[in-house]
């Protein structure tokens, strides 16, 4: 880790903190500097995850169409390396992960993740994803299915 990031109340070069305000409707403008370090452009869809219990929002680009887009919910052993098998086997299919929260439901013996992921690059289809996950040794349960959370444009 370089000196720079290593001293106390340093921002990391990968992070670019700004303070936005929602409108009347519920909106907020992402800073362009924002949007240019991140590639955001126009017309682009953004993957929103709100975490109830964090009381925080995830709010990722994504370059691909919705129709391209899975929800995977992964019950699989709470155990080091777990995590890494299912994301290789991911990657070995050609997913792209956008965005990913994991826990660990009862330590040492189950955790769960969910995923939203871009299949664009991979071809296969929400029931081809889940087949292929059911195969690494880990993973106890599998849930895949398109991505059907509100799509909203303005």
């Amino acid at each position: 880790m370089s000196e720079e990031r290593k001293e106390e109340g340093k921002i990391s070069p990968l992070q670019l903190p700004a303070l936005v305000k929602v409108d009347s409707k519920g909106r907020v403008t992402i800073p362009q500097t924002v949007r240019d370090a991140l590639g955001i452009s126009p017309g682009m869809y953004m993957v929103l995850i709100a975490d109830i219990d964090r009381r925080e929002i995830v709010l990722s680009p994504v370059a691909a169409t919705t129709k391209n887009i899975v929800e995977i919910n992964v019950e699989m052993e709470d155990k080091p390396g777990a995590l890494a098998q299912v994301a290789g086997k991911l990657s070995e299919l050609n997913i792209d992960i956008i965005v990913s929260r994991c826990a660990s439901i009862a330590r040492g013996k189950a955790g769960t993740c969910t995923i939203i992921a871009d299949t664009t690059k991979s071809g296969l289809k929400a029931d081809e994803v889940k087949e292929k996950l059911e195969s690494v040794p880990v993973v106890r349960y599998v849930k895949v299915r398109e991505f059907t959370g509100p799509v909203v444009s303005l």
